[in-house]
């Protein structure tokens, strides 16, 4: 085999043991180059698919019983305008997207590539949404809460049990309070990435028709071009009063 034969076949991950040692016996430095690549790459993958399963161990203890357990998570609870989005996703013993992690440790482009996935992996998929309006009236945690619940309720299916990022939803089923959840249990990843995702692209949408605050870049955040632009041309409906800098201008 030429060494270009060899890349490609080490490429195919379709690879037996049996070519390995045999390739191991070549005594060509770019084909044991190669074959030091190709281990690294696998140890690597068999690292990501361990962290991935183990990632299951909250989920197994309601799978084994035969119930159905959803993950529940929230994004935008610091940004200065727009709402707060939450994400409730039931999957099961068949997700296999290797890739789905804590939403804040993916870059953009990969978490727009997971989310039509789990959409499609899911066993069912609820949203929650509440505005700068309603933060403003009952709080950001309460909202934050409250989103929860709506996020669980517009599921299609109903589940056992609840796991939940470091909350408590305001919902008659059982629950498993997380810290750091999204890193703990695959099915609360996922809906951080739905959460993110779906909240990003409502801002995006309020870009359209507020394109003075740069929302696409800061998601609603307190960013250096944010608060600027809020000192030159004022607040939004979809603004938080009740945050500051925000609040300076209803005092």
């Amino acid at each position: 085999m030429t060494i270009k034969e060899v890349k490609e076949l080490l490429s195919s991950n379709d690879v037996t043991e049996a070519q390995l040692a045999e390739l191991e016996k070549d005594p060509r430095v770019g084909v044991q180059k190669l074959i030091v690549s190709y281990r690294k790459k696998q140890a690597k993958l068999l690292a990501k698919k361990e962290a991935f399963l183990e990632r299951f161990s909250y989920e197994k203890q309601f799978w084994q019983k035969g119930e159905l357990v959803a993950g529940v998570d929230e994004v935008g609870r610091g940004p200065l305008a727009g709402p707060v989005v939450t994400a409730a996703v039931i999957i099961d013993h068949n997700f296999d997207l290797l890739e789905v992690n804590d939403s804040k440790k993916l870059s953009p482009e990969k978490r727009l590539q997971l989310y039509p996935k789990i959409l499609s992996e899911a066993v069912s998929v609820g949203i929650g949404v509440k505005s700068a309006a309603v933060i403003d009236q009952i709080n950001i945690y309460e909202a934050d809460r409250q989103a929860m619940a709506q996020a669980v309720k517009a599921l299609d299916v109903k589940p056992d049990a609840l796991l939940v990022d470091a909350m408590n939803v305001p919902i008659d089923i059982p629950q498993i309070e997380l810290i750091k959840g999204d890193a703990k249990s695959n099915s609360i990843a996922a809906a951080s990435i739905v959460a993110k995702v779906f909240r990003d692209k409502l801002m995006d949408d309020y870009d359209k028709i507020y394109p003075q605050y740069g929302f696409p870049r800061n998601a609603g955040y307190g960013t250096k071009e944010h608060v600027e632009a809020l000192k030159k041309y004022g607040p939004t409906p979809i603004h938080r009063k009740t945050f500051a800098p925000v609040s300076d201008f209803f005092k």
